[in-house]
């Protein structure tokens, strides 16, 4: 987490560690925060005492101040008890019970706070690790954290993809750092090894992303995601287009040459600055238009393709029984229920 190295686990002989989005202040801020906490049990301490002012008896026989009700919170909350001050009556004996015990003990723990924090911190993270076990399903797990990969967690979330539901897997702490800063959790270790990624649950994830600098790396991590989870989407970024047809026989869904893919956008927006402009603001789902693959509604059953654009969507692909039919083919006249669609359309604001 920010600010503290996680915590290694140690997974068939390799060292691996989860790491899981930060809840923590800064250092200032827990200071404040400790700092309030004790200053609210002094002044809660020393408004009941000095309301009470009745039921406390001064050895020198002098009537309570409210300097005094300060004094005698001090130093009860301190637990140093002089003495010289005391509750007299059962009303007063009974808050000192009930009231200004608890809050000598808030005020302890506060004191001592940094040590308390250092002792719970392990339980703390088990905890939170063995609840994320149990409930994560169907997740998203992208394999390297360099630009490309913190593009990838970037559009899942401005696609709606919760970050809770990302896991980033990394072999580097300050890579690591920055998806959990994102909010995303966070996985240390090395992707070719199969333990690391059965640490990151990628058995039950839903998608994968391996966007890893190599060609090589990316062609064993691709091998051995699909051995590990046969059913999962698989897309996987090359350098090199000639190994294209080896990442996708490895495994992957979809291979997406990024040196190449960039070179092709150069091109075109050298040779057609409008198309250029065009696919740029596809590429950019923040705002303008993004390309969405979606269900039919209940609604669009019967219709057909064409028939979405009264919707402002434009119907690239509809896919039928797995197979995906391009709209230059025109077989798919009718859509029918359990088609999706692949639209172009207007980004939507998030809910």
């Amino acid at each position: 987490m920010t600010g503290r190295e996680p915590r290694p686990a140690t997974v068939g002989g390799v060292t691996t560690a989860i790491q899981l989005p930060a809840r923590r202040y800064g250092p200032l801020g827990s200071l404040w925060i400790r700092v309030g906490v004790a200053v609210a049990c002094l002044g809660i301490t020393t408004l009941l005492v000095y309301l009470e002012r009745d039921g406390y008896k001064d050895s020198n026989g002098t009537p309570i101040s409210i300097l005094d009700a300060l004094y005698y919170a001090t130093v009860t909350l301190s637990t140093t008890g002089y003495g010289d001050i005391v509750p007299v009556t059962e009303q007063a004996r009974l808050a000192n019970v009930l009231i200004i015990t608890p809050l000598r003990f808030v005020f302890l723990i506060t004191l001592v706070g940094t040590t308390v924090e250092v002792l719970t911190q392990r339980s703390r993270d088990e905890f939170r690790i063995k609840r994320w076990r149990q409930k994560v399903q169907d997740h998203s797990v992208i394999v390297g954290f360099g630009v490309k990969g913190r593009a990838a967690l970037t559009t899942l979330l401005e696609q709606g993809t919760a970050a809770s539901d990302v896991v980033v897997v990394a072999h580097d702490r300050v890579s690591l750092n920055a998806a959990t800063a994102l909010g995303a959790i966070g996985v240390l270790g090395d992707a070719t090894r199969e333990d690391v990624l059965v640490e990151a649950l990628l058995p039950r994830a839903k998608r994968v992303i391996v966007a890893l600098d190599r060609d090589d790396t990316a062609v064993l991590v691709t091998l051995t995601a699909r051995r590990l989870n046969p059913t999962a989407t698989i897309v996987a970024s090359v350098r090199e287009s000639q190994n294209i047809d080896v990442v996708r026989q490895s495994g992957a869904d979809a291979v997406i040459p990024t040196s190449e893919s960039a070179g092709r956008m150069l091109g075109l927006a050298i040779g057609s600055p409008a198309a250029g402009h065009l696919v740029e603001d596809l590429l950019e789902p923040a705002h303008g238009l993004e390309i969405v693959e979606r269900d039919i509604t209940p609604a669009e059953l019967g219709k057909g393709p064409a028939d979405l654009r009264k919707s402002h969507e434009v119907v690239l692909t509809v896919v039928r029984d797995g197979v995906s039919h391009r709209f230059d083919q025109d077989l798919i006249t009718v859509l029918q229920k359990g088609d999706r669609v692949v639209v172009v359309r207007p980004v939507r604001e998030q809910d």
